[in-house]
């Protein structure tokens, strides 16, 4: 399937979730994630969850990086130069909607790409050989570009991975694993 297709196909299989199938899938993912062997680093980057979009709950993941004590980076968006600005989660940082109703930091210690290690990915699809659909704008292959070649990319699905995605572009950065309720993929 090409990538228009597949963000259709998905955006309305995750309308049909319930909040409780949500919570439930999210949970699972996370649980999985313990089973990854990625927990000897220090920065994480994780994504906020956009409820509008009924994206998986990434609240149970921050918990398990706080109570390992790591080191949290959160995004900030612009829309402009289609760029992400990454900053430190802290107990001071401070939170504010943008105009698609994403939370994204006011300000804090920026973060360079070059100190994060492990990225957790928000996708729509994936393909058996690790290749994500997202919403569309890249910002994410352009961030996940930027990354060191070392660093871990782990996409978050509730779905399983599509046979293949047929309009894969140069740019595209693949994934070192995606996550699902039901199985974990390694590329």
């Amino acid at each position: 399937m090409f990538k228009k297709e597949l963000r259709k196909k998905y955006k309305e299989l995750r309308n049909q979730l319930s909040e409780k199938e949500i919570e439930e899938k999210s949970i699972t993912i996370a649980n999985n994630l313990l089973l990854l062997d990625v927990w000897n680093k220090t920065y994480y980057h994780l994504f906020l969850t956009i409820e509008d979009q009924k994206e998986i709950d990434t609240e149970f993941i921050l918990q398990i990086l706080s109570g390992k004590d790591k080191e949290i980076v959160v995004s900030k968006s612009d829309f402009s130069t289609l760029q992400m600005k990454h900053y430190l989660l802290t107990d001071n940082t401070r939170f504010k909607k943008n105009e698609y109703n994403i939370s994204e930091p006011v300000d804090g210690l920026e973060v360079p790409v070059s100190k994060i290690e492990v990225v957790f990915v928000p996708l729509l699809a994936f393909d058996d050989k690790g290749n994500r659909v997202g919403y569309g704008k890249g910002f994410y292959d352009k961030f996940l570009s930027e990354c060191l070649p070392k660093t871990i990319k782990i996409g978050l699905s509730f779905f399983e991975a599509e046979e293949i995605i047929n309009d894969v572009f140069e740019n595209d950065v693949q994934l070192d694993f995606c996550v699902t309720p039901i199985k974990t993929y390694k590329f």
